[in-house]
């Protein structure tokens, strides 16, 4: 089980009744969140932050608020990414098609704002490309090591077409190891050392290791490049893998790796193939 699902418990049956149709006011929608969403004692719920307000054609009528919940955990504060549907004074956690099978809750994402193309996430291709393309991704997660160097060559083959924004999205549960690779990627991408970031999607490393030593040898050893511990433990390295999970919260980003183009959630991952046929 996930640390997300220790914390959260949502239920599709669960409803609490609003005061009014429209969106619920901040006491409404805290009071459902402590019945119906957390049902983990031990998590304390400091607050909720409203990310986006939208509908869907899909869904007449209902009202879907994307959120991020504001938790306390073992001393530690967490902001947990969770979606609500409101409909007729009612709420809930989740939304099923019975014809389809299509579960809302999975399939509805937040836009993704103008701000996440920045030039400081800009990789691959030009920034006034045709398409572009935002990727959250970790150099370990094998779906990532299979695919997100293909469309890094896609980018590079077709720059006036494809735009690539990279974020960084470390699943330190599963590789430990990348909480210092994805470190040495944002410094090799600041100092233009590109191949370096593609080149460590194909490092074989235990994915557990954490040494440092160890680590910046091996990446030494597999893509030429030399790099400090002082330079890869920077305050603003941190700061920087820190908004870039920051990013994939807000997006409601959970695995890797998630594609959108020019907006789009890629659901297929292979959306890249269409733009340079």
């Amino acid at each position: 089980m996930s640390l997300m699902s220790k914390l959260l418990m949502s239920t599709v049956v669960a409803t609490v009744a609003l005061s009014a149709n429209t969106q619920p006011n901040k006491e409404e929608l805290l009071k459902y969140i402590k019945s119906s969403v957390v049902k983990n004692p031990q998590v304390k719920v400091e607050g909720v932050t409203i990310i986006e307000s939208k509908v869907d054609k899909k869904l007449p009528g209902w009202t879907i608020l994307l959120t991020t919940l504001d938790l306390e955990y073992e001393k530690k504060e967490i902001h947990a990414p969770e979606i609500m549907f409101i409909k007729d004074g009612l709420i809930t956690g989740s939304l099923v098609n019975l014809k389809t099978g299509e579960n809302y809750r999975e399939t509805i994402k937040p836009t993704l704002p103008e701000s996440y193309y920045d030039d400081a996430h800009l990789l691959f291709g030009n920034k006034d490309a045709k398409h572009k393309i935002v990727i959250f991704s970790d150099p370990q997660c094998p779906f990532c090591q299979s695919l997100v160097p293909k469309v890094f060559t896609a980018a590079k083959e077709n720059p006036t077409t494809i735009a690539i924004y990279y974020y960084h999205l470390p699943l330190l549960r599963i590789h430990p190891v990348s909480a210092i690779l994805t470190r040495i990627m944002h410094v090799a991408q600041h100092e233009s050392k590109l191949d370096v970031v593609e080149k460590i999607y194909s490092l074989k490393i235990d994915a557990k290791e954490t040494d440092m030593t160890k680590i910046l040898s091996a990446v030494k050893s597999h893509t030429g490049y030399s790099i400090s511990a002082d330079a890869v433990n920077k305050k603003e390295v941190s700061d920087a893998l820190k908004a870039d999970t920051d990013k994939a919260t807000r997006m409601m980003v959970g695995g890797t790796p998630t594609i959108y183009i020019d907006g789009v959630l890629d659901k297929d991952r292979n959306g890249y193939k269409a733009l340079i046929k």
